[in-house]
């Protein structure tokens, strides 16, 4: 390969702040892996929270931050079968993974609890060049353009938190907390199960919340209990909780009705200091979900290459690698849903 070396977005600290561009060496793949060439990468609110440094999870420091990304085969590893250098191809978040876990024997991988991915356990593909192990890997048709293939992942997120971990039924209501991309497309997937959503925000939300009306979602700031109960008085079915915070599961349990279900998506490091009885007391299911696994990829590519799943809306733009930093804080400030960056 001629290019020896490539500017990458590392996360080099835990310290508030401590992203900056770096040039590295290209990747040496193993014998099963592929060098994947990025064409796009998303920018998601995990990135977010290492760079402002208020996430809740271990950070192999320094490293490549991003990990919803896509591209083209560059190369392929000696043992690597079904896959040819041009494939154009998503890859998973699962980088590391023990096949022995018996989580990974049953195809729940992204359980394994030694799991390590992309962005923050290894290198990831704010870069232009990542290694992939071959087992992360899936088609993308020609259809579906590289800057929304790589909302695959986010979108796999969603499906995973709605479709695989919760009861959606047609007519149900739903409310989503959160209207980030998780959260819109959280209640993008409710609403094609053929739910009547709304998603709550803030005031600063409005922008957001005005993306999520497009996909016929209710818009909803402040309280949200009069709309869940506007049908029966009873509540929402199903709350996702899709938030950053752990407060909002006071919202969730105020809003759901007796028997119904909340499933949390969204990462809260901070301490619950309220009474979980109302879960009790209304028979209600708490369920958290936690990325995804192949199937589920399967699936949500299928969904955008048949124009079931269009995720255009979301995209708030593109950014060339070194604008790194006006990406983030778009995203940080809420000035727009997602950002993608393009390494060249």
């Amino acid at each position: 390969m001629s290019i020896e070396k490539s500017k990458a977005v590392v996360n080099y600290a835990e310290t508030k702040g401590s992203v900056e561009i770096r040039e590295l060496e290209v990747p040496v793949i193993g014998e099963t892996d592929i060098l994947l060439e990025v064409s796009n990468v998303g920018v998601c609110g995990s990135d977010l929270h290492q760079w402002t440094s208020d996430h809740s999870w271990p950070v192999n420091y320094p490293v490549v931050l991003g990990h919803e990304f896509g591209g083209i085969i560059a190369d392929v590893g000696s043992l690597v079968q079904g896959w040819k250098v041009g494939d154009r191809v998503v890859s998973e978040t699962a980088a590391v993974i023990d096949p022995l876990n018996p989580m990974s024997k049953i195809g729940l991988y992204n359980l394994d609890p030694t799991r390590k991915g992309f962005g923050y356990g290894v290198n990831g593909a704010m870069t232009r060049y990542v290694r992939v192990p071959a087992r992360c890997l899936h088609h993308v048709p020609e259809n579906v353009p590289f800057e929304q293939a790589c909302l695959t992942e986010p979108s796999c997120v969603a499906y995973s938190a709605v479709v695989a971990n919760s009861h959606v039924k047609p007519g149900d209501r739903v409310l989503v907390i959160g209207p980030g991309t998780i959260g819109i497309l959280c209640a993008l997937m409710a609403k094609l199960n053929g739910a009547e959503v709304a998603i709550l925000g803030l005031e600063a939300d409005r922008g957001r919340l005005k993306i999520a009306e497009q996909y016929g979602c209710t818009g909803l700031v402040g309280n949200a209990t009069e709309w869940a109960r506007s049908w029966d008085g009873m509540g929402a079915d199903l709350i996702v909780d899709a938030a950053g915070h752990s407060n909002t599961l006071q919202i969730a349990m105020e809003a759901v009705r007796p028997n119904g279900q909340i499933t949390k998506v969204g990462w809260g490091k901070q301490p619950c200091n309220f009474s979980l009885d109302p879960i009790v007391q209304k028979n209600v299911r708490l369920q958290g979900s936690f990325s995804h696994n192949w199937p589920m990829w399967e699936k949500v590519i299928a969904m955008m290459a048949a124009g079931i799943l269009d995720v255009r809306p979301i995209i708030g733009g593109v950014w060339p690698l070194e604008s790194w930093q006006e990406a983030f804080e778009k995203m940080h400030h809420g000035e727009v849903v997602k950002s993608v960056l393009k390494p060249f």
